[in-house]
């Protein structure tokens, strides 16, 4: 027998079957399958409730109509290219190369009219005569003539006309339509009925909504998402900094039990308020004079921004500062020659200053001191005097808000309910949404009135708390004066510290001690009382917050459990930031913060409220609570999870998103809850740190710390039902698996 080179002789072959034996076929024992893995899905709604006193409702829903419910949406896919065949990117001017297109070309398109979203997309309701067409566009833009010199260099002026003249240059586009997709408007009925394909009736939604886009964006309105705001002054509120809030209305399609729906509300912006750049820059870094501002920030702030011109009525976008004032910044001007041609002309060096003085006729005056706004190119400035140029309307702020900025905000924004009515309802007689080319040509025809729906006012829940007594709210509140806590907690290691000026704290320590002790706290005598220095006071937030902890150090000796902190301002004080996040997230302290303007029981108590939850103390208890009869809970061990996720403001695309996720403890109760808190991409709404597997096998997600603390609080009892609330259907569907083993 042959060896197989470098391993072990091959097996002999199975005995030959004798003749006299019947093969059997055998059955060999399987091992008991695993149950299959259940499918989770959606609780469908069991009824309507019935509870409560019955009322009706008005809604900012507005209802809708569709005549052609078997129109068909068509999608096209939009590229632009430049004279240069790069592809143009710049949103601002996606509209209006479109709009010259459709004027240039519109007998083409058989007179079907466009949605566009301002991008790459373009909708029409039924087909465009070819599937893929490409069109050249001629866009002019109005520039100021040159030939009378200008501070970037240019040749000699001639007379006071020549310099007020414009011309207009023009720029060519290659505009390619291709087909993309279809998109029906039946999806939306089939929805209302419960019959829901693939994602078509949230595509049919979206190009609903960028009509209503596009509608605003004819009538010159500055976009947001679904919102949009007029150049008003009537809509603008100051709020300080040079920053302006801006009222406008958020416009979006619904569907709705009643059928698809107009949501219509009003919504607020923040712009840059419009006027002399000086102005702006003065109240941006809240200085007295010009000669006061910092030129290093005013750089940062202004690049980018869009100004007018007073001589010439021209519009210029900033790109930075001239290096020298005005009257020391020259630059090389040509002058024409008179004497024939043939003859180079001569260049001479002149200041800006100087040329707007001789050769535009106009007296400068702070200005000629100050640097001068650059709006040329890099390698080619364009230069020219602050007092001649003021902001344009609707340009976006995009930072985050003082928390001065924000009370102020608030404050004027805020509007009744009947006046919220009146200016909703204008608004959508005023749009004449029905008139819209695309939203007729589909049937689409709004009401103006407002939408009623049928509401049920439910009795409030009654509150347990300490003796057993009974909380019961009067006109919607739950007041704890004259009643003792359910669990209250006890002060002893702690101390106050005091950021005003106007506030007796030792007053303010012995009314808190009185107070706790009806509540049934039982708080000691502060270990210190520190008060801020006056000349502390004149820091920065920062700075005021950190000398005040270096206080706190020498006084104390140790880390005390809790910190009542006195501040100056009330809502609006910049120490509440720098102070919350220095004592909880560098030291881990419990504190409170507090801005008496009128020290009674009543204050203290809601005061006392907040210091016991936060030393782990109970308030109370829902009445219900003490009862066995609350439905599917008291017999089942059950979990309660709320789930959300919180972004930055528009203006900090670089900030995390924060998700946070809840989850009761202590059962049977169901309102005893744990938080765990977890940063993660921004602008991503999925939380991802639900379920976290480490390389050591463990897990490190949010569920699991949760349900292990749902364990050791209830007695060992895991639970056998969770509930989960939690926001935005696709994220319900994708988050479920996640949550469950």
């Amino acid at each position: 027998m042959e060896t197989i080179s470098g391993g072990s002789p091959p097996p002999s072959p199975p005995p030959s079957v004798p003749a006299n034996v019947k093969p059997e076929l055998v059955e060999v024992p399987r091992h008991p399958e695993r149950p299959a893995i259940p499918k989770y899905s959606m609780i469908s709604r069991r009824g309507v409730g019935t509870s409560g006193r019955h009322i009706s409702l008005l809604t900012n829903h507005f209802k809708v109509s569709v005549n052609v419910p078997d129109a068909v949406f068509y999608q096209y896919s939009v590229s632009i290219t430049s004279e240069d065949n790069k592809a143009v990117e710049s949103k601002g001017i996606g509209r209006k190369l479109i709009d010259r297109l459709y004027q240039t070309y519109s007998s083409e398109f058989s007179g079907k009219r466009f949605a566009y979203d301002g991008e790459k997309s373009l909708y029409t309701v039924g087909p465009l005569p070819q599937n893929k067409s490409e069109f050249t566009v001629l866009l002019e833009e109005s520039f100021s003539k040159h030939e009378s010199g200008s501070p970037d260099g240019g040749e000699s002026p001639s007379t006071a006309i020549k310099r007020s003249k414009r011309s207009y240059r023009s720029k060519t586009y290659k505009v390619e339509i291709s087909y993309a997709a279809k998109i029906p408007l039946n999806s939306i009925a089939l929805a209302l009925k419960g019959i829901e394909i693939d994602n078509s009736t949230q595509d049919a939604l979206r190009v609903l909504d960028i009509i209503l886009r596009q509608h605003a964006a004819n009538r010159g309105c500055l976009l947001v998402r679904q919102s949009f705001f007029h150049d008003d002054s009537r809509n603008f509120n100051d709020v300080g900094g040079g920053v302006t809030g801006v009222k406008g209305f958020h416009s979006s399609f619904r569907t709705t039990q009643g059928g698809l729906s107009l949501n219509m509300d009003v919504s607020t912006t923040m712009i840059l308020t419009p006027g002399p750049v000086i102005d702006f820059l003065i109240a941006n870094q809240n200085v007295r004079e010009p000669r006061n501002v910092d030129w290093m920030k005013a750089k940062r702030m202004l690049k980018n921004l869009r100004v007018k011109t007073k001589h010439n009525n021209m519009e210029f976008k900033i790109i930075g500062l001239s290096e020298k004032p005005c009257n020391q910044q020259y630059f090389p001007m040509k002058l024409k020659n008179r004497d024939g041609a043939g003859v180079e002309a001569q260049i001479v060096e002149i200041t800006v200053y100087e040329y707007f003085s001789k050769h535009c006729g106009i007296k400068l005056g702070y200005s000629a001191y100050l640097p001068c706004l650059d709006v040329g190119k890099p390698k080619r400035p364009n230069y020219l005097p602050l007092e001649l140029c003021s902001l344009i309307s609707l340009q976006r702020y995009k930072k985050a808000l003082s928390s001065m900025q924000r009370a102020s905000l608030v404050e004027k924004s805020r509007q009744k309910p009947q006046e919220r009515i009146k200016t909703v309802t204008e608004a959508v007689r005023s749009y004449c949404y029905d008139e819209d080319p695309v939203l007729s040509s589909c049937g689409i025809s709004i009401e103006k009135q407002l939408t009623h729906v049928d509401g049920r006012i439910l009795e409030p829940p009654k509150l347990k708390v300490g003796n057993s007594e009974d909380c019961i709210p009067r006109n919607g509140r739950w007041n704890f004066n004259n009643k003792t806590l359910l669990n209250p907690t006890s002060i002893s290691k702690w101390a106050i510290v005091n950021f005003s000026a106007r506030c007796d704290i030792s007053h303010i320590s012995r009314e808190l001690i009185n107070c706790g002790r009806r509540k049934g706290i039982n708080i000691e005598r502060p270990h210190t009382l520190i008060e801020e220095d006056q000349q502390s006071r004149r820091g920065s937030p920062l700075a005021r917050v950190e000398r005040m902890f270096e206080l706190i150090r020498d006084k104390l000796p140790g880390p005390p459990e809790f910190i009542l902190c006195v501040l100056a301002e009330r809502k609006n004080s910049d120490i509440y930031g720098p102070w919350k996040k220095r004592s909880l997230s560098d030291f881990g302290i419990v504190t409170q913060c507090m801005s008496p303007t009128k020290i009674n029981d009543q204050y203290l108590t809601n005061v006392l409220l907040k210091i016991n939850s936060k030393l782990g103390g109970i308030n109370s208890l829902l009445a219900i609570e003490h009862s066995p009869h609350i439905p599917l809970i008291v017999d089942t061990p059950t979990m309660i999870l709320g789930m959300d996720v919180s972004h930055g403001s528009p203006g900090r695309s670089d900030m995390p998103s924060v998700a946070a996720v809840v989850g009761s403890r202590c059962w049977p109760l169901i309102s005893r809850y744990r938080a765990s808190v977890r940063t993660q991409s921004p602008k991503v709404e999925m939380i991802d740190a639900l379920y976290k597997p480490l390389a050591n096998g463990n897990d490190d997600g949010i569920i699991r710390e949760l349900l292990v603390d749902f364990f050791q609080t209830s007695k060992g009892h895991k639970p056998k039902q969770i509930i989960v609330f939690r926001s935005y259907y696709i994220v319900v569907v994708v988050s479920l698996p996640l949550c469950l083993p």
